[in-house]
């Protein structure tokens, strides 16, 4: 691992992703079906679940999953496994099921009428068993398949007519556009429901995305919502029902004064989409903490707020360009990042494909957003990868752990945290997993929970480190610029400001604060850190060590100030 300005450049196969995963221990099974407590999600037994999951489409004109010409269904669901993810959000079209006609070709015809016999001629070489399963039965050896591998899966009815979602003008946008029958959509919606009512591993539906277009407006979304959640509770009970929102799922501000009237309870979860070029931020040419303040207040807002009302809310689309050549992309992701980890939300990542067999009339389109490389063969960006995965494990909620709640503080650009051996002779960024156990009180000391020792700055380009005197001016940190992660202390008296940093090797300095305002092509990504809540359990081991160590030297301290006293009496 190298760190290069604020990023981590690494590059493993997906074998040795898959090597990397099976050494995480597992987390504890899933009692399913899920429903919801407050703003979580939690399982069968009350403990926290977080949705961390990735889109895989099967919604464009062939209707069939994308990949099956490049890999094995099975090596494709074990690689969304082995990159750590917990759950597909699946989508369909509607007419999948509601044309019978449709849904009832092969999926060797689908492709072919398509002229796609080079994609055809793949599945025959990687899953000779779907080539002549109709379209709705290859739908469901996927979802099989997928559980298999200890998948959970969300259905996404992601359009109507199959194709390439979205646009404002494609009829397929709201109620009543000429592809968005409400009655055929209802009755789309009950036949999946009720076609997987016995799967366990399908654990939520999501109604519709991204609602959009001239016809859009907040009387029919009620209407229609209300109606659909309805109907798919009745044929499927079990499963969470998932509403989206207004303008391409980026409005659920209406909800703020009137929320939904529903005949259940625990399952309802709402979804919000992010993507830095649709947010209304500057990311390229604007400071970005300024743009990243800017924009996570619009989604406070607009949906976020859901969040302090109880309701659990699901970023059910958010991505990159993972060629990593966007550097609004990158300082897009970092503000993600930090909200992600400090709201501990649920997600999904656009997504996994690598490619498509066809997708706005272009064969084999290569999705610089994906996962996965253009061939499934490896994943495209396995540095983005490593970051995604200090969200992808809980850091709240119910059922979680009996530890007490604490800070870690985490570094959104590399997706790492702040770590310390036992020895206590170095801060460094490390996996969140191994994090120190903070707490940041009420007078500005980040201490180290259970002890009195403290983060101090020793100076300027000088490693950060833990001291025992924590009276002094210097030990008290301020969440500084508009982002609130420049993590900034005093030296003096004089206001010399310094912020945490970290070098190329990873280790925690303080240097010159920058980027705080204004500069639109200065990148802050080194000096951002976020301080979050969790509740995780701590590395006792660790942690007892580290006390040891504590108390051997707070005694040395203790020892060398009587001495000093007896001197001078």
């Amino acid at each position: 691992m190298a760190i290069t300005g604020s990023t981590i450049t690494m590059t493993p196969s997906l074998l040795f992703l898959l090597f990397l995963f099976a050494t995480i221990a597992s987390p504890a099974p899933i009692a399913l079906p899920l429903s919801t407590s407050s703003r979580w999600v939690v399982d069968g037994e009350g403990r926290r679940v977080k949705l961390a999951c990735v889109n895989w489409a099967a919604h464009l004109e062939p209707a069939v999953a994308e990949g099956l010409s490049k890999q094995p269904l099975d090596a494709i669901s074990k690689s969304v496994a082995a990159m750590g993810f917990n759950c597909v959000r699946l989508t369909w079209p509607l007419y999948l099921l509601t044309d019978s006609s449709f849904g009832s070709v092969t999926v060797r015809q689908s492709l072919e009428r398509l002229g796609l016999a080079e994609s055809a001629a793949g599945v025959r070489v990687n899953n000779p068993g779907l080539l002549d399963l109709t379209l709705v039965q290859a739908f469901q050896a996927v979802v099989s398949n997928l559980a298999s591998n200890s998948l959970m899966v969300i259905l996404d009815n992601q359009i109507s007519k199959p194709g390439w979602c979205c646009s404002k003008y494609d009829d397929n946008g709201f109620f009543g556009d000429k592809y968005f029958d409400p009655d055929e959509w209802l009755r789309g919606l009950e036949m999946m429901a009720t076609m997987f009512n016995s799967s366990t591993s399908v654990v939520g539906m999501s109604l519709r995305n991204e609602l959009r277009g001239p016809k859009q407006n907040v009387s029919l979304w009620y209407r229609y919502m209300q109606r659909g959640a309805e109907v798919v509770h009745s044929a499927n009970p079990d499963i969470l029902v998932i509403l989206s929102g207004l303008d391409y799922d980026k409005d659920l501000s209406f909800l703020s004064e009137k929320q939904v009237t529903l005949s259940f309870t625990k399952k309802l979860v709402f979804e919000y989409h992010w993507y830095g070029f649709s947010d209304g931020g500057d990311w390229g040419s604007q400071n970005p903490n300024e743009v990243c303040a800017m924009v996570i207040g619009n989604i406070t807002r607009k949906g976020g707020f859901l969040l302090e009302q109880g309701w659990p809310l699901f970023l059910s689309e958010f991505g990159i360009d993972q060629r990593g050549v966007n550097e609004a992309d990158n300082h897009f992701l970092s503000c993600f990042l930090s909200f992600a980890a400090e709201k501990d939300i649920d997600w999904a990542l656009w997504a996994l494909q690598g490619s498509y067999y066809i997708r706005e009339g272009q064969l084999g389109l290569d999705e610089t957003y994906g996962a996965l490389s253009w061939d499934w063969c490896k994943a495209r960006n396995s540095s983005f990868i490593q970051r995604l995965s200090a969200i992808q494990s809980p850091f709240q909620g119910p059922g979680l752990s009996k530890s007490s709640p604490y800070n870690m503080i985490f570094h959104p650009s590399t997706g790492l945290c702040i770590v310390t051996n036992s020895q206590l002779k170095q801060l460094q960024l490390g996996q969140c997993a191994e994090s120190i156990a903070w707490s940041y009180t009420r007078q500005k000391k980040l201490m180290l929970k259970g002890t009195k020792y403290c983060l101090q700055p020793e100076g300027v380009s000088k490693p950060a480190k833990l001291g025992f005197g924590c009276k002094v001016s210097s030990a008290k940190w301020h969440l500084i610029s508009s982002s609130k992660m420049h993590i900034s202390s005093n030296l003096t008296n004089n206001g010399n400001n310094v912020c945490l940093d970290i070098d190329d090797n990873g280790t925690i300095m303080t240097n010159q604060c920058r980027c705080l305002s204004l500069d639109g092509t200065c990148n802050p990504g080194s000096q951002w850190f976020k301080i979050i809540r969790s509740s995780r359990e701590v590395n006792d081991q660790f942690f007892k060590q580290c006390r040891s160590q504590f108390v051997q030297v707070e005694q040395l301290y203790t020892d060398d100030w009587r001495k000093h006293r007896n001197s001078l009496a």
